[in-house]
C-alpha cells in the first residue's frame, strides 16, 4: 500500500482482520490524498422519490410501503413539478431522483418526469433511477438496456446513483432480497451506462448479515468492472441501519467499523475515483471522521428532500445542510472544502 501497488482480496482480508483501526486510516489517508489532495467534495443537491411503492420486499429496507398504507406516498406529476420549482433560483446543480420499482409506471412515465424536471431546472444535472429501476421499466417497455438508457439520456437523464447493488453474493441476496434484481442486472445496466459514456456510482449496504469475505467479494467485482470500463466516479458504502425492517433484531454495526469500512473501500478501490461519506447516513460527526479515513466526498446540502434513510432510524430526521456548514466540517477535519459538480468539475462558488 505504502508503494501505492494493488492489494489482493487475500491482503484485503488479512489487512481487514489484523490491522488496528490507527494503521487503516493511515493508508487510506494516503491513498485519497494522492488522488484528491487536501480536496473533500460537495455539491448542491436535493431529492425527489417520487414513490415508496415497490414491487420488492427487501428484508433490509424501511422505506417501502404496501398500496393502501397511510404511510405510502405516489407522487402525481404535478408534486414532481412543484418539487423542482421549490428549488429554482437556489444554485442547485443536481437533482437526485430514487424511489420505489412502481408496479404500474412504465418508461415513458419516468421520461416524461425527467422532461419536466430539466424544463424547470435546466442548469441541474438529473442523475436518477438505480440500476434496479432501470432494469425493471426498460424490460417492461421491451427494450434493450443500452436502448432503453439512450431514450433516458435523450430526455435528460445525465448520471445513475449507485443503489440497489446491496451485497453482490448471490447467495447473501437470495437471502436478503430474494425478488430482488439481480447482481446480473445491477452490472449489465451500469457497464451499459459507461460505454454510452453515462457516468454512474456505486454503493455496498454493509453491516447486517455479510461476512468480511462477502465485503471484499464486492468491492473486487466493482474493482474489475472499474478495470472494464472506467465509468464509476464514486463508491458510496451504506451502512445497514435497522428501524422498521423485518432484520432490526440483529442491530447495527459500531461507528469504529464504519471507519474500517470506509478506509478499506479506499484502500481497495484503487481505480475509483471517490469515496463518499454520505452524511445523511452516518450523521455529521461520523461524516467529519470519515476524512480521516479515506473519504473526500460528503455528498451534498440535500435540503430535507429524501426519507429513505431517517425512516430507517438515521439520527436527522430532516436532513439538511448549507454550504457554510459542510465548509465547516470539511475544515475542521484539516481538508479544504471543494465544490462540485455531479461529474466532479470543481465550480467556484461562495
Amino acid at each position: 500500500m505504502r508503494s501505492d501497488e494493488r492489494i489482493s482480496p487475500a491482503e484485503a482480508l488479512a489487512l481487514w482482520h489484523e490491522a488496528p483501526l490507527w494503521l487503516l486510516g493511515e493508508l487510506a489517508a494516503g491513498r485519497k490524498e494522492r488522488i484528491s489532495g487536501d480536496k473533500v467534495f460537495y455539491n448542491r443537491n436535493f431529492h425527489i422519490e417520487p414513490t415508496n411503492l415497490c414491487v420488492f420486499n427487501c428484508e433490509f429496507c424501511s422505506y417501502r410501503r404496501p398500496k393502501g398504507s397511510p404511510e405510502a406516498w405516489d407522487y402525481p406529476m404535478e408534486e414532481i413539478e412543484r418539487i423542482a420549482r421549490s428549488r429554482a433560483g437556489q444554485g442547485m446543480t443536481e437533482v437526485h431522483i430514487v424511489g420505489g420499482v412502481h408496479p404500474e409506471h412504465g418508461l415513458d412515465y419516468y421520461l416524461e418526469m425527467i422532461r419536466r424536471v430539466k424544463a424547470i431546472l435546466p442548469e441541474a444535472a438529473v442523475k436518477a433511477f438505480t440500476a434496479i429501476e432501470l432494469s425493471y421499466m426498460i424490460r417492461r417497455a421491451g427494450l434493450t438496456v443500452e436502448e432503453g438508457l439512450l431514450r433516458l439520456r435523450e430526455a435528460g437523464m445525465e448520471a445513475i446513483p449507485g443503489g440497489g447493488a446491496e451485497i453482490f453474493d448471490e447467495e447473501l441476496r437470495a437471502r436478503i432480497c430474494p425478488d430482488k434484481g439481480s447482481t446480473a442486472e445491477w452490472f449489465a445496466v451500469h457497464d451499459a451506462a459507461h460505454r454510452l459514456g453515462i457516468p454512474t456510482n456505486a454503493t455496498i449496504l454493509y453491516g447486517h448479515i455479510e461476512t468480511l469475505e462477502q465485503r471484499i467479494d464486492h468491492l473486487d467485482r466493482l474493482r474489475r468492472q472499474q478495470d472494464l470500463t472506467g465509468g464509476f466516479n464514486a463508491f458510496i458504502p451504506l451502512k445497514y441501519r435497522n428501524a422498521g425492517n423485518r432484520m432490526s433484531q440483529i442491530g447495527e454495526v459500531s461507528v469504529t467499523e464504519d471507519l474500517r469500512m470506509l478506509a478499506m473501500s479506499r484502500i481497495y478501490l484503487d481505480n475509483i475515483p471517490h469515496i463518499k461519506a454520505y452524511w445523511v447516513m452516518y450523521g455529521q460527526t461520523t461524516a467529519e471522521l470519515a476524512l480521516a479515513f479515506g473519504a473526500d466526498d460528503i455528498d451534498g446540502t440535500i435540503d430535507d428532500s429524501t426519507r429513505i434513510y431517517s425512516m430507517a432510524g438515521a439520527e436527522d430526521r430532516r436532513p439538511s445542510m448549507t454550504t457554510g456548514q459542510m465548509r465547516r466540517l470539511v475544515a475542521a477535519a484539516g481538508y479544504r472544502a471543494v465544490e462540485r459538480d455531479t461529474f466532479y468539475n470543481e465550480l467556484h462558488n461562495d
